[in-house]
C-alpha cells in the first residue's frame, strides 16, 4: 500500500495512474491546438471566410470591381448596381395615402426607401442635389408602384431651399406626413490637419444643418401621427479615424434625434433614426480609393456591405404607426452583425 511521507511525493499505483492521465490530457491539448491552428489557416472553420447571405436571395459580395467617381456620384455608374427594388418585399398598405419627403432620395438608401414607401401606399417627394439621371430612375420606380413622385432638385445646406422644398411638397402632393433626412456628404482624410475649413463647413451644413432646416420647415405641416426619420451611421456610434468630420455629424444626428423626439412627443410626432453600417451606395466610390472599394464592407461580421433594399424596411417600420406608434427617440442600428449599442 502506497503511503505519503511528509515532504515526499506520492508513490505507487496512484502516482502511476495520475501521471498517465496527465500525459494523455497534455497530448490531447496539443492535438486540439494543432487542429485549431489548421482551422485558423483554412479560414476559421475549415473553410475560407465568405460573405453571409441570410435573405431570400443572394446579394452581391466583395470583391467589388475597383471604381471611383466624381462627387456627388451616380448610382447608374456603379458596378454592380445597388439593389433597391426588394422584389421579395410585399406591401400591405402600412403608409396608405401618406405623403413623404426624402432628402438624398435619388439614389442609395433614399431611393430604396422611396420605393418601399410607395409600395406601402405613400406618395413621395424626392429632394436631390444635381443627379438628374438617378432621380428620374427613382421617379419611374415610385410611379411603377402606382404612386406619385415629385422631383425637387436643390441644396439642403440652404435653409430657404429647405422651406421651399417642404412647401412645394405640401402644395403639389397635398400635405406632408413623413420626413426622411438622408442627404449626406463625406470625405475620407487621414488626419485632422487635412480637414479644411471649407470641407468642415460643407460636411456639417449638409449632414446636420440640413436636418435642422428640413425638420424646422416640415413642422408647419406635420401633425399627430407624423414621423421624422434621420439617417445616422455606425460612425456616429463607434467613430471613424478617417471620417472625423462626418462621424461627428452622425453623432450629432443621433443626439438631435433623441432631443427632437423629447421636444415633439407631446405633439404626437415621432422622431427616430436608422444607423446603418456599410451600404453599397454612390457615397462610397465618390469618396474612397478604388482599392478600398474593392474590399468595402468586408470588415463587418457578415463580410459584405448591405444593399439599400436591406436597409429600407427599417425606415418603413419607423414611419408606419401600425408598426412603431410607441417608438420615438430611438437609434436603430443596422450593422451587419456588429453588436454595439445605439449610441
Amino acid at each position: 500500500m502506497a503511503v505519503k511521507k511528509k515532504g515526499a511525493r506520492w508513490s505507487g499505483a496512484k502516482k502511476s495512474g495520475s501521471a498517465a492521465a496527465g500525459k494523455s490530457k497534455a497530448e490531447s491539448d496539443r492535438r486540439l491546438q494543432r487542429e485549431a491552428q489548421r482551422r485558423k489557416k483554412a479560414g476559421g472553420n475549415g473553410r475560407q471566410e465568405r460573405a453571409v447571405q441570410a435573405g431570400e436571395r443572394k446579394q452581391p459580395e466583395p470583391p467589388q470591381p475597383k471604381q471611383h467617381q466624381q462627387k456627388p456620384g451616380l448610382e447608374s455608374g456603379m458596378e454592380p448596381r445597388p439593389e433597391y427594388l426588394a422584389p421579395d418585399y410585399r406591401g400591405s398598405g402600412k403608409l396608405e395615402d401618406r405623403i413623404a419627403l426624402i432628402t438624398g432620395g435619388d439614389s442609395g438608401i433614399g431611393r430604396a426607401v422611396a420605393v418601399l414607401f410607395a409600395r406601402e401606399g405613400a406618395d413621395v417627394a424626392i429632394v436631390y442635389l444635381s443627379e438628374d439621371e438617378d432621380a428620374e430612375e427613382t421617379k419611374r420606380a415610385v410611379e411603377g408602384e402606382g404612386r406619385r413622385a415629385l422631383l425637387i432638385p436643390g441644396d439642403v445646406t440652404d435653409s430657404s431651399f429647405c422651406e421651399e422644398a417642404v412647401e412645394t411638397t405640401a402644395r403639389e402632393l397635398g400635405g406632408l406626413d413623413i420626413l426622411v433626412n438622408n442627404a449626406a456628404y463625406q470625405e475620407h482624410l487621414p488626419s485632422l490637419e487635412d480637414i479644411t475649413d471649407e470641407q468642415l463647413d460643407r460636411t456639417f451644413r449638409t449632414n446636420i444643418y440640413g436636418y435642422f432646416f428640413m425638420a424646422r420647415a416640415a413642422l408647419k405641416h406635420l401633425k399627430e401621427g407624423s414621423a421624422i426619420i434621420n439617417s445616422g451611421s455606425v460612425t456616429g456610434i463607434q467613430g471613424s479615424k478617417e471620417l472625423l468630420d462626418y462621424a461627428s455629424t452622425k453623432g450629432a444626428i443621433h443626439a438631435f434625434t433623441k432631443s427632437l423626439a423629447q421636444n415633439l412627443v407631446e405633439r404626437g410626432i415621432r422622431v427616430n433614426a436608422v444607423a446603418p453600417g456599410p451600404v453599397w451606395t454612390p457615397l462610397n466610390p465618390a469618396d474612397q480609393d478604388p482599392e478600398k472599394i474593392e474590399k468595402f464592407g468586408t470588415d463587418v461580421p457578415m463580410k459584405r456591405p448591405a444593399q439599400p433594399e436591406e436597409v429600407a424596411p427599417a425606415y418603413v417600420f419607423l414611419a408606419a404607426p401600425v408598426c412603431s406608434s410607441y417608438i420615438t427617440g430611438e437609434v436603430l442600428p443596422v450593422l451587419g452583425g456588429e453588436t454595439v449599442g445605439s449610441g
